[in-house]
C-alpha cells in the first residue's frame, strides 16, 4: 500500500517538472499600453490639451518639434498622441493621466509610425501597472513573450496530477 511520503514525492515530482514561466510579473502575461488622442476628438480641443501638456504639464515635446522624429504638422492627433503618451508614462499610467478633457484613451495598439517610436508602459493582465519599458526597447514590443505561459504550464501538470490524485484517493479509501 502506498505511503503518505510516496504520495508527497509524486506531487512534488509533478509540480517540480512542470514548465516554469519567468518574468517580473511571475508568469502573468504583460501587455504594453499607450495613451493616444481619440479619433473623434476635435482638433481645437486636442490643440488646447497639447499646449497645456507641453507647457505646464511638463511632457517632453522635443520629438514633436520641427526636425524631430515625430514632427507632423498635418496631424494634431498624431502630435497630441505623442505628448499625451509622455505625460501618461510620467504620471503613473492611470486613467486620470490619460484623459485630457475626454480627448485621450489608453490603448494596447502601438501608435508608433515611421521613425516615430512611442515609449510604452507595461501592465499585467489583472490590470496592475508594472512601469515603463526600458529605453532600449522603446516601441519595439515586449522583450519576452509570456502570453499563454500559465496556460501551458497548467495543462502540462493538471491532468496527470488529477488522475494520479484520483488513483491515490481510490487506494486510500478502499
Amino acid at each position: 500500500m502506498p505511503t503518505t511520503q510516496s504520495f508527497g514525492f509524486w506531487v512534488f515530482l509533478l509540480l517540480g517538472l512542470s514548465p516554469i514561466c519567468g518574468g517580473s510579473s511571475g508568469g502573468v502575461p504583460q501587455q504594453e499600453l499607450w495613451c493616444v488622442a481619440k479619433n473623434n476628438a476635435e482638433d481645437a480641443s486636442l490643440q488646447a490639451a497639447l499646449d497645456w501638456v507641453c507647457g505646464a504639464g511638463g511632457a517632453d515635446c522635443g520629438p514633436i518639434q520641427r526636425g524631430g522624429p515625430c514632427y507632423d504638422p498635418n496631424s494634431v492627433q498624431n502630435t497630441a498622441s505623442f505628448a499625451f503618451n509622455d505625460y501618461f508614462l510620467k504620471h503613473g499610467m492611470t486613467d486620470d493621466s490619460c484623459n485630457f478633457d475626454h480627448n485621450a484613451a489608453v490603448t494596447s495598439l502601438n501608435p508608433s509610425h515611421d521613425n516615430c517610436k512611442f515609449p510604452s508602459g507595461l501592465t499585467v493582465s489583472n490590470g496592475s501597472f508594472a512601469g515603463s519599458t526600458p529605453p532600449s526597447s522603446v516601441g519595439l514590443g515586449p522583450s519576452e513573450d509570456f502570453s499563454g505561459c500559465m496556460k501551458v504550464s497548467w495543462r502540462w501538470w493538471f491532468w496527470p496530477f488529477a488522475v494520479f490524485s484520483h488513483l491515490m484517493l481510490t487506494v486510500y479509501v478502499f
